[in-house]
């Protein structure tokens, strides 16, 4: 069943209802779309959609419910998503890593959660960095080097959607880093760790480098599911994009990692992630498209 609570949350100029399904995340993506609800509407468990709509969804069969009883379908079906998997929850668990990995720079810590943070990240955002910085330790045995580990902290802080933000990211970390009296050397190598991002092409025997590489490609192998929620919120982040625009920048992306051999560099990731990430890129690839053409050229957009 579908349901639908009143429009009382402020965004945007005007007021939002969620949507939401208790039986399954492809009922609610399925009425969505016969709604003509854009995908990038998709907030991990239900759908923002702005007060115009909601007496139109109510005649196509959402049930009006109250917000707290919403929330409550929501938890009873299993599908409302944990806090870890919402940004502003991660807050205080990531101060709380910062702080184990440079003691008495919390301040510095707190700026890089702010950037995290921004309202126009969807996918590149706290969870993102949580998920690169577990994914991390999983490969290195609960114990990477700190570089990696700054790495990932700086490698998308700064996000503009543009072709320089590891670059800017880079150059960031060399600023931040040595005003906070790294060694010279830490910060060379945190801030090489960081540019690597870019390309994700670390050369053999770059151990840190194909750590860092493949935590933060991780998220290309997850089960079908999650990985839909990420290409909804990666679609989010290009909401300024057509349909037309994003499904050909987002062609080049995968065409790219797929071309990428091996996509995951240690035997770690291949393991755990390789086959799973290749049928989900390969999913997303248009039917009689090979997986060759358009390879490489100037990267449209974020993956």
């Amino acid at each position: 069943m579908i349901y639908i609570d009143p429009p009382l949350w402020p965004a945007h100029n005007t007021l939002f209802s969620h949507l939401v399904s208790d039986t399954s995340l492809a009922e609610l993506h399925s009425f969505a779309a016969d709604a003509s609800i854009a995908v990038r509407a998709f907030d991990l468990d239900h759908y923002d959609v702005p007060a115009g709509r909601y007496r139109d969804l109510v005649a196509r069969g959402a049930v009006e419910v109250d917000g707290g009883t919403l929330v409550r379908l929501l938890i009873g079906s299993g599908l409302r998503i944990k806090a870890r998997e919402r940004s502003a929850s991660l807050v205080h668990p990531l101060l709380a890593r910062w702080e184990a990995l440079l003691p008495g720079r919390r301040e510095l810590g707190a700026e890089l959660l702010n950037r995290w943070g921004e309202p126009h990240r969807r996918y590149h955002d706290r969870r993102h960095l949580l998920a690169v910085l577990e994914a991390a330790e999983l490969l290195c045995g609960g114990r990477p080097p700190r570089t990696v580990l700054l790495a990932a902290w700086f490698h998308d802080a700064v996000y503009r959607g543009a072709a320089d933000d590891e670059e800017q990211s880079a150059r960031l970390a060399e600023d931040l880093l040595a005003e906070a009296n790294l060694p010279a050397q830490e910060i060379r190598e945190t801030s090489r760790l960081v540019r690597l991002t870019a390309g994700h092409d670390p050369a053999p025997g770059d151990l840190a480098g194909q750590v860092l590489c493949d935590a933060d490609l991780s998220v290309l192998g997850r089960e079908p599911e999650a990985y839909r929620r990420y290409l909804a919120d990666v679609r989010s982040e290009h909401r300024h994009l057509d349909d037309a625009a994003f499904a050909d920048g987002r062609g080049r992306v995968v065409r790219g990692l797929l071309a990428l051999e091996p996509l995951f560099r240690t035997s770690a990731a291949r393991h755990r992630w390789a086959e799973q990430a290749r049928r989900n890129l390969l999913s997303e690839l248009a039917p009689g498209i090979s997986a060759d053409e358009g390879a490489g050229g100037e990267k449209a957009l974020e993956f």
